[in-house]
């Protein structure tokens, strides 16, 4: 039957029909989509065009701390038994980001136990644990690259950016540049999985920005989930200049300053006196990594304690497992090892037993 033929009320109950169909697609849509999504291009491509879009004079947002590490773990710190996974950098929070142009950052993340404020600013890095009253202090040796205020202003060319890609394919395996949304900003997504199977660590992704190549989103996933065990992520997204003394790290009094120091010389050759000795188990990423330090004594595991146990030799060792890796530690002959690999337990412990 044509339209023409149709009975009008039969015709009117059709329109209409059609036009709730249509609103209700469109809605799920909208839905669907959450925001704007970049055209769909190789990822040489949308990195250059990324890469040479107009910068941004700062950055304000407010973010989405996530972190699965040590869940269940029950980890504790101190005599009275508080946990550490109450901390936001291990449990995860929600917070506020600035960055300036010149590379200043402050990150700010909430939760019930506590904040945690980080700072980076002329080449120092600060960690205010607020509970504690505590700040840490990092500055990295200097290197001799070029400073990044002094870096080229002309990004690099396609075939620049593929060249890189290619060097980088030849141990993980890269995504496409995937459109998406972050935040309501239209972006692109890459993941990169390592080549080599047999670790825990099933990949990362990164997100930035299509029109400026603003880093939006990152996580790291494990071979257990397809949830991420870490990711921050960006939203209410602002390209604005913050004021100068944000980036301005004030302790409150009784802050107590621990200030964290590079190592000044190599390690000392396996076997000297006090000095800590390393080596490294196998190789690529399901290598396992050992520390070796000379025992302070008195046998305390403090935090230690309420991890499972596992023999090595006549040693009683204490076992960690997360979604990324292993973490092994005893003490032995007045030496203390500790072992770690982003390896499943048995790994790490035929490392240990081997040594």
């Amino acid at each position: 039957m044509t339209l023409r033929r149709m009975p009008l009320k039969r015709l009117l109950a059709t329109i209409a029909a059609v036009l709730v169909a249509g609103v209700v697609l469109t809605a799920i849509a909208s839905a669907v989509s959450g925001g704007p999504t970049p055209p769909a291009k190789p990822l040489a491509q949308a990195v250059h065009d990324a890469m040479a879009g107009p910068k941004p004079t700062g950055v304000t947002a407010s973010v989405q701390f996530t972190n699965r590490l040590l869940e269940g773990a029950g980890i504790v710190a101190g005599e009275g038994g508080e946990s550490v996974t109450s901390s936001p950098l291990v449990a995860g929070g929600h917070g506020r980001l600035w960055i300036s142009s010149s590379g200043e950052v402050r990150l700010e993340l909430q939760s019930e136990s506590g904040d945690t404020e980080i700072y980076w600013k002329d080449g120092t890095l600060t960690v205010y644990d607020v509970a504690s009253h505590t700040a840490y202090t990092y500055t990295p040796p200097a290197h001799g690259g070029p400073h990044p205020a002094h870096a080229s202003k002309t990004p690099p060319s396609v075939a620049q950016i593929e060249e890189a890609i290619a060097k980088l394919e030849k141990h993980a395996e890269v995504s496409g540049a995937q459109p998406t949304d972050v935040g309501g900003r239209a972006a692109y997504t890459v993941r990169v999985s390592p080549r080599e199977k047999g670790s825990l660590i099933a990949g990362a992704e990164l997100s930035f920005d299509a029109e400026n190549a603003v880093p939006l989103r990152a996580a790291i996933y494990s071979t257990s989930s397809s949830e991420p065990v870490m990711e921050l992520a960006a939203e209410g997204i602002a390209y604005e200049s913050p004021e100068a003394s944000i980036f301005e790290f004030k302790p409150p009094a009784g802050t107590k300053i621990e200030v964290v120091k590079p190592a000044t010389r190599p390690a000392r050759p396996r076997g000297a006196a006090d000095a800590p000795t390393t080596a490294v188990h196998g190789h690529g990423i399901t290598a396992v990594g050992e520390i070796q330090l000379k025992s302070k004594g008195g046998g305390s595991e403090g935090s230690l304690s309420r991890l499972p146990s596992v023999s090595i030799g006549q040693a009683k060792a204490r076992e960690l497992k997360t979604a990324l890796g292993t973490i092994l530690t005893f003490e032995q002959d007045g030496v203390r090892y500790l072992l770690a690999g982003a390896v499943e337990p048995a790994a790490v412990e035929a490392a240990a037993r081997e040594r």
